[in-house]
Formats: structure tokens, C-alpha cells, sequence
């Protein structure tokens, strides 16, 4: 496995269950979310975010989520959620030739990633509520309320 030069190693976890449940978000202001799509041989890797600045330097702490085989409906995607994220930009840590590594959080919505292979669509931010023919998780949004 490759070091990414702060001592980290990405490394794999195997869930053992489809994931069936419902992801409720507390999204709103600043804070964002992010699914990641992959293909089914990256069940269980960690992938890593870390927020970056203007000139591409990192920026703050990596944070890492499972991917998991989720049931959507009729359909199963592998996917990961990183639930809450400050609006910025984020790298994906990840050896992924030709993919989309860095990804837009935008406050009070949910960004997509697709590193499926074939996928055409590289990245796109949209509201917290999913279109019913997106490849999407089931996704549901809370509105932060604040002062």
C-alpha cells in the first residue's frame, strides 16, 4: 500500500452487511456532505478527504469513510458518506488514475463523486434530496437551524 506522505495508509475494512438504512444529514450553513460511488471492489476501503487551499496545499485534517454496499431501492451501489463536511474544496486520497480527485462541498447541499467504471459523470453538487433517477443513496437532509 502507498504512504501518502504524512505517515497514513489507506487500508481496508470488510462490512459484512448490505447497508439498508437511511442516511439523515445535518447539512446547512457551512457544512455540506459528500457520497462517493465506486465499483464493487472497493467494498470496505477507506477512502480519505482532506480540505485544500487555493494553491492546492492541504489545508486541515484528513477524514476517512468505509465504502459499503447500500441498497437503494431495487438496486444496489457501493458508495461512501461523508456525512458532514466544512464548504470548501476537498483532494480525495486515493491511486485512481484519470479520476476525479478533488470534489466542491457546498453548504446546505450534498456533492456526488462517481469513480464507477464507465461513469460519465465526473462530479455534480445538488440539493440534499436526490433525483428519483440519480444513482443516488437515499439520502435524506436536516436544515441546520442557527443564531
Amino acid at each position: 500500500m502507498r504512504d501518502h506522505g504524512d505517515g497514513s495508509v489507506p487500508h481496508h475494512h470488510h462490512p459484512a452487511r448490505l447497508q439498508t438504512e437511511e442516511a439523515v444529514l445535518d447539512i446547512g450553513g457551512d457544512i455540506g456532505a459528500l457520497i462517493l460511488y465506486t465499483d464493487p471492489e472497493d467494498r470496505g476501503r477507506e477512502i480519505e478527504v482532506s480540505p485544500i487551499a487555493a494553491d492546492g496545499e492541504v489545508a486541515g485534517p484528513r477524514t476517512h469513510t468505509a465504502i459499503h454496499e447500500r441498497l437503494v431501492g431495487a438496486r444496489t451501489v457501493f458508495a461512501g458518506l461523508y456525512p458532514q463536511l466544512r464548504a470548501g474544496t476537498y483532494r480525495l486520497w486515493a491511486d485512481r488514475a484519470g479520476a476525479v480527485d478533488t470534489v466542491t462541498i457546498v453548504g446546505g447541499q450534498v456533492s456526488e463523486v462517481d469513480w464507477r467504471t464507465g461513469s460519465e459523470t465526473a462530479q455534480t453538487a445538488g440539493t440534499a434530496e436526490p433525483d428519483a433517477e440519480a444513482p443516488g443513496s437515499e439520502v435524506r437532509a436536516i436544515e441546520r437551524g442557527g443564531a
